[in-house]
């Protein structure tokens, strides 16, 4: 409809300038009935898009545009000059479109209309039926012009329709074909996302410079970010030295499919440290290319822990077996010299000298009984006697008591804050002895003063469970990075003259409790201490 009017526009600035610049030898006399068809045609087209708004059948809409067509354009060429007139090509433009719109059969109406009304048109013409407009006239065709004329047209008419409507057939095969593929290719398509993204581990793709091309839902779980953030960036911006453990060189197109596994340790995008165990397989072309690589990697963080914390409790079990032969071998000799020592001061009149040796000998023998108890307490913690108790009387226990040990410094300003912490259940001289290596471990830290904060309050984990938080940190000299991860080492420590044994037994402690103590430093600024202990009833 759009393209009717369009033409008619078009034929409308002819008519016109013919009017205004011809003269009377190129103007035919049926100029003013061009315009009157012009008219109409326009008047058709309003009602056709009033008719194809309210109509629901589009055929019947579409061949009532033909046949009106025809018949319009069979006027036009009647009054531009019949069997003499350009205007006749007109015809193969609704037979094209009647075969576009309504395939063979409708092509083959509009030819037949076409051939009917153009041969009727010319008949009329020859017989004298109809007046004759053109240039001449005196109409001097012979039958034989007439009737070549009229087979052209209708040979042309229908071999039109035959051609569009046998590309029109193939055209709809064709976009038959195309859906049919576009529907199996969705549903691989939508097969392939599904494995992707469901798949438990990260797979990145990137082409040969590296650069990022996919991101599955585990991949953006794992590191943090999103497909839109690290699409067409690096890789090398997101893990680090990867491209480097690949074995790859940027730019490099070469052939073969060889896998590479590793492991990695890279920033997430809140700054956690996580263990990645990754391989890399090379992206073919169809062609047996490399475009690219494709990355597979897994989180092994929990599994790098779970392995450190088995090899802890390798290392523990084997302890407790040594702690309990070692405590029998040394605690009976330790028994026999301290009764020996005592009974000698009691019956002989000694000197000062030797009175101070025995001493000597007596320190010696409680700091070894000390050790053998911690020594017990790190390798068995105990799993009896456990009581509810008020943490903050314990926690205030121990800052008293430290406040007259050595370690204390006068210029130690303790902060504490406890909220609405409930009663914990626990053994209370292991809870005491945990809170107290740890709090005199953040004093020793201090021997200059400092500032000692103290926090204890219930809290809510994100599986919903609640716990126990104690908070102790200082303003002291801080942990060397490459010491962090050996602090709860048993006999590991700086100190000249330190066991080794506090942290140790203060993490043993917590995990006999079901908690857990996790210790963050900075050289200079101090260290922080966080304590969970679940919250369990008798």
């Amino acid at each position: 409809m759009f393209l009717r009017v369009v033409v008619v526009t078009f034929l409308l600035g002819v008519a016109g300038f013919i009017q205004i610049k011809g003269t009377q030898q190129l103007a035919p006399p049926g100029i003013p009935h061009v315009f009157s068809i012009i008219i109409v045609i326009y008047f058709l087209s309003l009602l056709y898009v009033l008719i194809f708004k309210s109509t629901k059948n589009l055929k019947i809409n579409i061949y009532a545009q033909a046949l009106c067509d025809i018949v319009i354009v069979t006027a036009l060429v009647y009054v531009t000059g019949g069997i003499e007139s350009v205007y006749s090509v007109l015809y193969q433009l609704v037979i094209i479109y009647s075969a576009l719109f309504l395939g063979r059969k409708g092509g083959l109406v509009a030819a037949s209309a076409c051939s009917l009304l153009y041969g009727l048109m010319l008949d009329f013409e020859y017989y004298t039926v109809l007046p004759v407009y053109g240039s001449a006239t005196i109409y001097n065709y012979s039958a034989g012009y007439v009737l070549s004329r009229i087979f052209i047209h209708v040979v042309s008419f229908y071999i039109v329709a035959l051609l569009v409507s046998f590309v029109v057939e193939q055209e709809k095969r064709s976009r038959s074909l195309l859906t049919e593929k576009e529907s199996e290719f969705d549903r691989l398509d939508l097969f392939h996302k599904s494995i992707i993204e469901n798949v438990n581990a990260g797979i990145i793709t990137t082409d040969l410079m590296g650069n990022i091309k996919s991101f599955n839902r585990t991949a953006a779980e794992i590191s943090g970010y999103t497909l839109s953030e690290v699409k067409d960036r690096p890789i090398d911006d997101f893990f680090p030295g990867i491209f480097e453990m690949m074995g790859k060189v940027k730019g490099e197109n070469t052939k073969g499919n060889l896998t590479k596994r590793g492991e990695i340790v890279v920033s997430d995008r809140n700054n956690r440290e996580i263990v990645l165990g990754f391989s890399v397989s090379s992206l073919m072309s169809s062609s047996d290319e490399r475009i690219g690589d494709i990355v597979i990697f897994q989180d092994l963080t929990a599994t790098k822990d779970m392995e450190k914390e088995v090899e802890k409790s390798k290392n523990l079990a084997l302890i407790g077996e040594m702690a309990a032969g070692l405590a029998h071998e040394i605690r009976n000799p330790l028994t026999a010299v301290s009764g020996s020592i005592q009974l000698l001061r009691r019956n002989l009149d000694l000197d000062e000298t030797d009175s101070r040796l025995m001493n000597i000998i007596l320190r010696g023998r409680d700091q070894l009984e000390n050790l053998i108890s911690n020594f017990l307490l790190l390798a068995r913690p105990n799993m009896n006697d456990r009581v509810e108790m008020a943490l903050e009387t314990v926690m205030d226990e121990v800052i008293e008591s430290l406040r007259y040990s050595p370690e204390w410094n006068d210029e130690t300003r303790v902060k504490t804050q406890y909220g609405n912490t409930p009663e914990i259940f626990g053994n209370r001289t292991e809870i005491k002895q945990m809170i107290w290596n740890l709090v005199l471990n953040a004093v020793q830290a201090m021997p200059d003063g400092g500032t000692l904060n103290v926090k204890a309050e219930e809290i809510v984990s994100d599986d919903g469970k609640p716990f126990v938080e104690i908070c102790i940190s200082d303003t002291g000299h801080g942990i060397e990075k490459d010491n962090e991860e050996r602090i709860f080492t048993p006999f590991y420590t700086t100190k000249e003259r330190g066991t080794g044994l506090g942290l140790a037994i203060a993490n043993r402690i917590a995990e006999s409790h079901g908690g857990k103590i996790r210790i963050w430093s900075e050289v200079g600024k101090g260290t922080f201490c966080r304590v969970r202990l679940p919250l369990r009833s008798p």
